[in-house]
C-alpha cells in the first residue's frame, strides 16, 4: 500500500494585509479522480506530515542551474522519500532566478518557493516537474494522498500571476471565500483528466509571500500520486521584466467552513444583432440570488455596470431559467467590446462569469468566419456568422502535419469564442469549425 499523508499544518511565519473589500464566492470544480498509476507502489512505514521542500541540491551539470533541463534533489521530503525537481522547459522568455527562495522568513521554509522573472509582454512562465522517489532506491514512489496548495498569486494593473497544477485529475478549491483569483479546469490533451489553472484577477500586490492572504490561494488534492508538475508565470499587458515569487505548500491547511454556491450558471453567450449586443444566460440551483449586474469594458480590464436584471432567487437544480438583456452598441466606436456578468447574492456577495467578447464590422449574413489575432501567440480569438452563434459548435485546431493538436465544444456558441493556445508551438495551423453538417475552415499561424 502506499503512504497516507497526515495534513498537519505546523506553525508559519504571518504577515497581515488590509482585506479586500469586495467578496466572492467559491466556484466548485468538477473532480477527477486517477484510476490507475504506472508508478511502483513503495512499502513504506510510518507516516509523513506532508511534503517539505528544503536544501535543494543540482544534479545536472553546473552549467545547467536555472536553465531548462537542471534537475535537483529535494531529500527526505517526507520519511524514506526524496523529490526531483525539473525545469522542464521555459516560455515566452520566462527565467528562473532561485530554485527555492527561503530567504528573509519568506513565506513558508518548508514549501516549493521558485523565483520566476517574467518574460515581457504576453503570457510567460517556468514548467516544473516533481517526481517522488524512495530515498535507498531511487525507484518511483506512489503515494495514497497528497495535496499542493498554491499561495499568493497576486498581480497588479498591468501583470496578473498564475499557477498551474497538473495533479493528472483529482480535486481543486479555493481557500477563502473573499477571492482574488479564478480558478479552473482545463483538459489534459489526450487524457481523461483535468489541470487545474488560478489567474488573478484584481491586480492588488501582497508584500512578499503573504500565508494569511487565503483569497490568493488554492488547493489541489489526489490520490495515488507519484509525479506531478506546476506552472508559475504571469500575463503581462506591458513589457515586463519583473521578477516573480511563488510558493507551493504541501503540509496542509485548515480549510475554511464549505459555503453554499448561490447557482448553476449553465451557459453565458453574446450574439449581435446589426446594433444590438443579444446578451443570453441560463441558470439552475439559485439560492438566495438577488440580481444580475452587466458589466462592460472596451479593454478587457475596466468594466462599468450598464444594466441590472433581477433573479429569480431560489430554483432547484432541475429548474432551469433563461435570461436576457439586449445593449444599444449604435454609437459605439470601439471595434471590441467585452461582457460579463456580476452574479449577486442577498448578502452582497457575488462571484464573475466568464468575459464574453464582441466584435464589430464584421457581421455578415454569409457564412464566414474570422480568426485573429493571425499571427497569434498566447490566445486565438474566432468570430462566427450570425446564424452559427447560440448553437452548438466544434472547434478543432491541426497543425501543419494535420495533426489534432486541440479541440473544443461550445454547446452555445457567442459571436467570438477564445481559444487558449499557450501551450502550441510555432507554425501553421488550420482551425476547423463544424456546425451541424456545416464547416469551415481557417488558416491561422503561430509567432
Amino acid at each position: 500500500m502506499g503512504q497516507t499523508l497526515i495534513l498537519d499544518p505546523k506553525s508559519y511565519v504571518m504577515k497581515t494585509i488590509v482585506p479586500c473589500k469586495k467578496i466572492f464566492l467559491s466556484i466548485m470544480v468538477t473532480a477527477f479522480f486517477i484510476t490507475t498509476t504506472s508508478s511502483l507502489d513503495a512499502q513504506l512505514s510510518g507516516s509523513a506530515n506532508g511534503l517539505v521542500f528544503k536544501n535543494p541540491t543540482l544534479l545536472t551539470a553546473s552549467t545547467t542551474d536555472l536553465k531548462k533541463g537542471a534537475v535537483y534533489l529535494f531529500t527526505n521530503v517526507a520519511t524514506g522519500i526524496n523529490a526531483k525537481v525539473s525545469i522542464d522547459d521555459l516560455v515566452n522568455g520566462a527565467s528562473v532566478k532561485k530554485i527555492d527562495d527561503n530567504s528573509g522568513g519568506l513565506g513558508y521554509l518548508d514549501a516549493f518557493q521558485p523565483e520566476v522573472q517574467i518574460g515581457g509582454r504576453g503570457e510567460s512562465y517556468a514548467l516544473f516537474s516533481i517526481k517522488l522517489i524512495d530515498a535507498t532506491t531511487g525507484t518511483p514512489v506512489t503515494l495514497q494522498s497528497v495535496q499542493a496548495t498554491s499561495l499568493d498569486i497576486d498581480g497588479n494593473l498591468t501583470l496578473k500571476e498564475f499557477a498551474d497544477i497538473n495533479m493528472s485529475g483529482g480535486t481543486a478549491a479555493y481557500m477563502g471565500t473573499t477571492l482574488e483569483i479564478l480558478l479552473k479546469s482545463l483538459p489534459i490533451i489526450n487524457t481523461l483528466f483535468n489541470e487545474y489553472r488560478a489567474d488573478n484577477i484584481l491586480g492588488v500586490e501582497h508584500d512578499g509571500i503573504d500565508t494569511s492572504g487565503k483569497g490568493v490561494m488554492y488547493t489541489v488534492s489526489n490520490t495515488a500520486v507519484s509525479s506531478f508538475s506546476v506552472k508559475y508565470g504571469a500575463t503581462s499587458t506591458s513589457t515586463s521584466n519583473s521578477s516573480r515569487q511563488f510558493s507551493l505548500y504541501m503540509k496542509g491547511f485548515q480549510y475554511p467552513s464549505q459555503i453554499t454556491l448561490p447557482l448553476n450558471l449553465l451557459s453565458f453567450t453574446a450574439g449581435l444583432n446589426n446594433d444590438k449586443t443579444g446578451l443570453k444566460w441560463t441558470t439552475s440551483a439559485e439560492k438566495n440570488v438577488s440580481h444580475f449586474t452587466i458589466e462592460k469594458s472596451y479593454d478587457g480590464k475596466n468594466f462599468t455596470d450598464i444594466a441590472t436584471v433581477f433573479a429569480f432567487g431560489n430554483t432547484s437544480e432541475t429548474d432551469k431559467k433563461e435570461y436576457s438583456f439586449a445593449d444599444n452598441i449604435t454609437n459605439t466606436k470601439s471595434n471590441i467590446i467585452y461582457y460579463r456578468l456580476r452574479c449577486v447574492d442577498i448578502d452582497e456577495k457575488y462571484t464573475y462569469s466568464s468575459v464574453r467578447i464582441i466584435r464589430l464590422g464584421t457581421e455578415t449574413s454569409t457564412a464566414k468566419v474570422m480568426a485573429y489575432p493571425n499571427p497569434f501567440i498566447n490566445e486565438l480569438r474566432v468570430t462566427l456568422p450570425q446564424q452559427w452563434q447560440s448553437k452548438e459548435l466544434r472547434m478543432e485546431l491541426y497543425n501543419g502535419n494535420g495533426q489534432l493538436v486541440k479541440a473544443k465544444v461550445i454547446p452555445a456558441a457567442s459571436q467570438t469564442e477564445t481559444i487558449s493556445t499557450s501551450e502550441l508551438g510555432r507554425g501553421f495551423y488550420i482551425i476547423n469549425i463544424t456546425s451541424g453538417i456545416d464547416k469551415l475552415q481557417y488558416k491561422v499561424v503561430k509567432n
